[in-house]
């Protein structure tokens, strides 16, 4: 994507956000943007900075868009067009609930919740087996750290059967013939 600086050339929004964020790595280029973002003006934030380094930090600013290439006017508007040009990706479905393959919070609502853990159920357990619990806490740890929580959900739905004593569990006969969505 391209997008138009002020008083400049057109730039690829990867470069500018790049040359934007160099601005700010470099400590020449941060001290003199700071001071600009503050209200000095770049002739006073440059007038004891020797002639070839000036040149070099001018370049910078004007080149991530801090400063006006024409008048070399601080332009405070960049950080809103950097932000506005970068798309924000929203999670859907599962993934607003998962880091990964880690449930990072539990939904609300209960349908969701239980779309979860049956997508947990079925990846833990395969139709037909049987395990004992610590290995189902094992299997369950790549989903949670806390998979005693977990494993009472994933019963509470009926999406996992236990043994009365709990020493063992297995998926559910229902998920187990369910086709998988």
């Amino acid at each position: 994507m391209v997008v138009a600086a002020k008083g400049g050339k057109n730039v690829d929004r990867s470069n500018r956000e790049r040359a934007l964020i160099a601005v700010f790595a470099n400590p020449d280029t941060r001290r003199v943007a700071a001071r600009m973002m503050l209200g000095e003006s770049l002739q006073l934030c440059l007038a004891d900075v020797a002639p070839s380094k000036s040149r070099r930090i001018t370049s910078a600013l004007s080149n991530s868009g801090l400063i006006d290439r024409s008048d070399h006017a601080f332009r405070p508007e960049v950080f809103r067009e950097v932000l506005e040009a970068t798309p924000v990706t929203k999670r859907v479905g599962l993934e607003r609930f998962l880091d990964g393959t880690r449930i990072r919070q539990y939904p609300a609502s209960l349908a969701e919740r239980g779309e979860l853990l049956k997508w947990v159920a079925r990846r833990a357990l395969n139709p037909g087996e049987v395990v004992p619990e610590r290995e189902v806490n094992d299997r369950l740890r790549e989903y949670s750290d806390d998979v005693a929580v977990l494993r009472r959900y994933l019963v509470d739905f009926a999406f996992i059967e236990r043994r009365t004593d709990g020493s063992e569990y297995a998926l559910s006969s229902r998920l187990a013939r369910d086709p998988i969505d």
